[in-house]
């Protein structure tokens, strides 16, 4: 018979907790568990010789962090940041990097049953950045490996 400890614990494994936003025309979603917050933008300081997707540097809880542009990573088109562009700050391996969206879409709560590996021909050279695909009613959300999209 199951305790309700183990009922919780296999409900909680079964569950993906996804904060949901999107990158040019593609939703992707990451594990909420490691978003520490999500701000408007917010001025940006410049470092010569970043590479190219690094925005520059905020100054974060009086931390000093990098902020990476997911479009430029992506290898998307620039795009002028508007009123729903946004910055998500997010704890990686004791890193506190934070990464700039073009819009936070929600909070979603999915069985991971509905999630499955990205298919091998439909990848391009960002394969390394997905960990799966989650099939929801009417979209499809690429749930991305933050860790791997900041040390690629």
């Amino acid at each position: 018979m199951a305790t309700e400890k183990s009922i919780q614990q296999k409900t909680s494994e079964d569950i993906l907790q996804l904060v949901s936003f999107k990158v040019g025309d593609e939703e992707f979603g990451i594990d909420i568990l490691k978003v520490q917050e999500i701000n408007r933008m917010m001025e940006i300081t410049k470092i010569p010789d970043a590479p190219p997707d690094i925005e520059g540097v905020v100054n974060f809880r009086g931390k000093v962090i990098p902020v990476i542009d997911l479009r430029k990573r992506f290898g998307l088109p620039i795009k002028e940041q508007n009123s729903n562009t946004r910055l998500i700050v997010v704890e990686l391996e004791k890193k506190t990097v934070g990464f700039i969206v073009d819009e936070v879409k929600e909070v979603l709560r999915i069985p991971k049953s509905i999630t499955e590996p990205p298919p091998p021909l439909a990848v391009g050279s960002n394969a390394e950045y997905i960990l799966g695909v989650g099939k929801l009613e009417n979209r499809l959300l690429t749930l991305l490996d933050l860790e791997k999209v900041v040390n690629n």
